[in-house]
């Protein structure tokens, strides 16, 4: 299995993380963004069951 995504993540996240990183402020189009992205409904996926298989 492939898990250089999972490290990418972990080393994201730390720099996310950092001091001088958190005192950047954002930019209002990018929270506006995620909030329109997380408002939208999610999908069913009633056709099949589910978008995510154990088998990838």
């Amino acid at each position: 299995m492939d898990r250089r995504w999972l490290a990418s993540l972990v080393d994201a996240m730390e720099q996310a993380g950092r001091p001088e990183v958190q005192s950047v402020p954002c930019d209002i189009s990018l929270l506006s963004a995620a909030a329109a992205h997380l408002a939208r409904p999610t999908p069913t996926f009633a056709h099949c069951g589910s978008a995510y298989s154990l088998r990838n």
